[in-house]
């Protein structure tokens, strides 16, 4: 029996796996992406689910890492975005990172590729038409201002917003290897790695204060009017601001020396470190790990060339900022991520206040699922609040926020973490049988919740593609 199309708005990585995932269902799709029509201040290419920031999908580690669970459930569901990026993963320790260019045309050549996925590069402005009657808004972040105004005139909201940064990326043979060296963290060993993964530049204490010097005083973009008060998300905070909450705090974030000794001088101590990823699969280009910046472009270059290793560098791209906005979910979404005052309209992505790759193409993924089987006629299985699925859509819906009567609820954007997952029924114990403590304990529990998350998600997938 022919179904009518889901018309889907946004080609990103949440947009990209709703398409898939309707696709495979059965339903066809129209996949509505503004590019090259209309372009954006972060994205460079017209590919579907380009990566604009990192090209890390971060822990793969299905035992202590909730975004590792989460891979491991997504790939259970069939997931095009993990799909793609295991076929074109870089090396980069115990972290999933992929080559970003490779990984944006696989997802392409899928969605083209597929014969009930119709692809129209044309910017939906406004509120779709009313003859779309199942939409999934999948604009993320960069949300154009007409769609943006138009939702937010239909829910009588305020839009939220944060600022993202970009981190840039270096050309691997202008790195002064003789100062630098590779090794990942505790020589750990990811997919496709060789426990040796980033490029690694140490500083002394004098070179880190100076280093921290030149990011205080660097010259900085300055904001907009309408930015001023725009908060940053925690997760992705400039370098520069990082350092203006401490001169200690790059030490203990992105900058830890620990786990790593510099084989051209195995008995010093590095008081901070520097690590380069790799970017793209033929290793000619290296991201800066957690060097997203403000900083003016001449800045980037003067201050970042100060590093020992880094004194000549050529950079493929200098760091940038861009505005993210996000809607009130818990208020305005249902559990099925429709919009309460038109439920015509599911949203997915950042949009909805994940934070993410990962967990953008997560709730991609459980927004097409919820789409298909309402165009199926059948009631949409919700995963189960144990698995990672079911703690973001938690968080996204409200599972997780705490009803405050005197006012508005906090809603911050949130990355997939064991926080969200329900507590365990019991407290695990050692092989003796006694409680554990300390750091034992915790990686008992992160474990456990683990197993439960990914023998509940098992179950429900094969009684949602039983029921399909």
């Amino acid at each position: 029996m022919m179904v009518d199309p889901v018309h889907v708005i946004g080609g990103g990585l949440a947009g990209s796996e709703a398409a898939w995932q309707m696709a495979e269902r059965g339903v066809p799709v129209v996949l509505h992406e503004m590019r090259p029509v209309r372009s954006t201040d972060a994205h460079h290419t017209d590919s579907l689910a380009e990566l604009v920031c990192s090209n890390s999908f971060r822990s793969d580690d299905a035992q202590g890492n909730a975004v590792g669970v989460l891979h491991a459930e997504m790939r259970k569901a069939g997931s095009l975005i993990l799909r793609c990026a295991d076929a074109h993963q870089v090396p980069a320790g115990g972290a999933l990172a992929v080559d970003r260019v490779g990984f944006a045309e696989a997802v392409t050549a899928a969605l083209e590729a597929h014969p009930l996925v119709e692809i129209r590069r044309e910017e939906v402005a406004g509120l779709p038409p009313a003859e779309w009657d199942k939409v999934i808004v999948a604009t993320g972040p960069l949300t154009s201002p007409a769609l943006a105004e138009a939702v937010l005139e239909l829910t009588g909201e305020t839009a939220l917003a944060f600022f993202d940064a970009i981190a840039p990326i270096v050309h691997f043979d202008s790195i002064d290897m003789s100062k630098a060296w590779f090794q990942s963290r505790y020589d750990k060993v990811g997919p496709g790695g060789t426990g040796a993964d980033y490029i690694n530049c140490p500083l002394s204490r004098d070179q880190y204060e100076a280093f921290v010097d030149a990011l205080l005083e660097g010259e900085k973009v300055p904001l907009r009017d309408f930015e001023a008060k725009t908060p940053y998300f925690d997760g992705c905070l400039p370098i520069e601001v990082m350092a203006e909450r401490g001169r200690e705090t790059l030490r203990f974030g992105p900058l830890k020396p620990v786990g790593l000794t510099n084989p051209h001088a195995p008995d010093v101590k590095a008081y901070a470190v520097i690590q380069l990823r790799q970017d793209n699969k033929l290793g000619t280009l290296y991201n800066m790990v957690g060097f997203q910046t403000k900083l003016r472009h001449g800045e980037q270059a003067r201050v970042f060339r100060t590093i020992p290793g880094l004194e000549g560098a050529e950079f493929a791209r200098l760091g940038g900022l861009h505005r993210n906005t996000y809607l009130n979910s818990p208020r305005l979404l249902d559990a099925t991520l429709r919009l309460k005052a038109d439920p015509r309209l599911r949203f997915a992505g950042q949009i909805t206040g994940c934070e993410g790759y990962v967990e953008s193409a997560a709730v991609g993924l459980l927004a097409g699922r919820f789409a298909a089987a309402e165009r199926h006629g059948v009631e949409p299985d919700l995963p189960p609040a144990t698995t990672a699925h079911g703690a973001l859509l938690g968080h996204i819906t409200g599972g997780h926020i705490e009803v405050i009567d005197a006012g508005p609820r906090s809603f911050q954007p949130m990355n997939v973490n064991f926080g969200l997952f329900p507590p365990l029924d019991i407290t695990p114990k050692g092989p003796d049988g006694k409680r554990l403590r300390g750091s034992e304990k915790t990686l008992a529990k992160k474990k456990a919740i683990a197993a439960r998350a990914l023998a509940d998600a098992e179950r429900w997938l094969d009684t949602t593609e039983k029921a399909a």
